[in-house]
């Protein structure tokens, strides 16, 4: 399995091992159709953007910030700047670009575990209530964690954090960005985000709301951002009197993506929101499709097409394999493709899955196996998918009935690592592919068909 580039077919067997299901002898083509053209070993990222002959990833982990590779031999590519994380509590993981301005969010590290930690005041109570001792053990149960974990909650609870938000950067000068602006917002900060020469769309925490929201704000300045606009769900904005029919955090912005005049939001356990922002003060929702339930991962990224097919406008989204253990008989997240030619008849016309035998390591403990995202732009039918521990799967909704994988690349794991984490891809205005690990590595990659 180290000959990058060819196919290497395996006999697929399970066998019952500790207690546990393990992939004994691996099955699937580690690549099909894509050639591998360079790679950069770099700590995992969130996310990877390309701009001229530069591309820009940010880090999953602190003290790792953002980075930019020198891009213009595919064939070996060069870091030619990299910046930290301000403290070891905030990770930088999403990046994007627009002319000579960068922005990368600032958001509480490990923040799924350590929110567990904002529960553990009123648990104390209600175990007293219940006649039980609030020790650590009992809290850890209710929780779901281990006991150890409790004194790292409560350190994260009793710290507090308020760095999370967003930076604006110059980036006239590659290879000395200047940082112009630090807004911070609330909460956890910024998650995802899109941006253009003019505006950010920024998915953030705010104070009054639960859960993520959209807050759009003009880069007329980039040096001092000014809120334009918000938008948000109905029930999210708890200050102003609204209550939310869901519990904790399961309905909320995940991003919105610019097409023309609208922005296509994902929404999580929501399913997704069409807004028209044709006036930029008053974002206006316009479609509402909830598939959530009977599909239990939620909404990763919507988009439209370019263009319509039989005159249709076709939609497509992409689930998060977020919850799931790996396992047999369970169903991955799954890529979507929606009719989206009447705001008020929306309906998934067909989808496409990747099962678990088509990787070598969908099965290894702890490893992520399924759907995540795909590119943040469609610019023809071939929708660019990372699949986990399933690597890169292009798929081709040319016949939006029938979505077809032409082609796909699963890179072996690192050393230290027992399954490859594909986390994000990016495709430039040439065609090349840039696959980012969140564990580790960054592959360049091109179709071979």
């Amino acid at each position: 399995m180290k000959s990058w580039g060819r196919i290497l077919v395996f006999k697929k067997h399970l066998e019952e091992k500790e207690g546990k299901n393990v992939l004994d002898k691996p099955a699937g083509e580690i690549s099909l159709n894509i050639t591998r053209l360079g790679h950069l070993d770099i700590p995992g990222g969130g996310q990877v953007v390309v701009q001229g002959n530069h591309a820009f990833v940010g880090h999953m982990k602190p003290p790792h910030g953002t980075t930019i590779i020198d891009i213009t031999n595919p064939a070996d590519p060069k870091i030619v700047w990299q910046t930290k994380t301000d403290t070891e509590f905030s990770h930088t993981h999403k990046v994007r670009v627009a002319g000579d301005i960068m922005i990368t969010n600032v958001e509480m590290n490990n923040r799924h575990f350590l929110r567990l930690g904002t529960q553990i005041p009123k648990l104390r109570i209600d175990l007293e209530n219940e006649g039980k001792e609030p020790t650590d053990k009992n809290i850890a149960d209710v929780l779901g964690v281990k006991t150890d974990d409790i004194s790292i909650l409560e350190a994260s609870r009793k710290r507090g954090y308020s760095d999370g938000g967003f930076k604006v950067w110059d980036i006239s000068k590659i290879q000395e960005p200047v940082e112009l602006a630090y807004v911070r917002t609330f909460g956890f900060g910024t998650h995802r985000f899109d941006m253009d020469e003019n505006y950010a769309y920024i998915s953030t925490e705010m104070e009054g709301y639960i859960g993520n929201i959209l807050v759009i704000y003009s880069l007329a300045d980039p040096a001092k951002p000014t809120e334009v606009s918000r938008w948000w769900m109905p029930g999210q904005f708890q200050k102003g009197g609204e209550v939310p029919s869901w519990r904790g955090y399961r309905n909320r912005l995940h991003h919105a993506l610019r097409v023309g005049d609208e922005m296509w939001a994902s929404v999580w356990h929501a399913g997704f929101r069409v807004l028209d922002i044709s006036d930029i003060k008053k974002p206006t929702t316009i479609a509402v499709h909830n598939y959530h339930p009977p599909v239990k991962e939620p909404t990763h990224t919507i988009l439209p097409l370019p263009y319509l097919i039989d005159g249709r406008r076709i939609a497509v989204g992409i689930d998060e394999e977020h919850s799931r253990t790996p396992g047999p008989g369970q169903a991955p997240a799954n890529l979507w493709v929606f009719d989206v030619t009447h705001f008020d008849q929306i309906q998934a016309i067909s989808s496409f899955h990747v099962p678990e035998w088509s990787s070598p390591w969908s099965l290894v403990p702890g490893a992520r196996f399924g759907a995540h995202q795909f590119q943040d732009h469609l610019d023809n039918s071939l929708v660019y998918c990372t699949w986990f521990s399933g690597g890169l799967r292009v798929v081709d909704v040319a016949d939006p009935f029938n979505p077809t994988e032409i082609a796909h690349y699963i890179p072996e794991p690192v050393d230290g690592f027992m399954s490859p984490q594909s986390n994000d891809v990016e495709v430039d205005k040439n065609g090349l592919i840039y696959l980012l690990d969140r564990n580790n590595g960054l592959e360049i990659l091109e179709l071979s068909q």
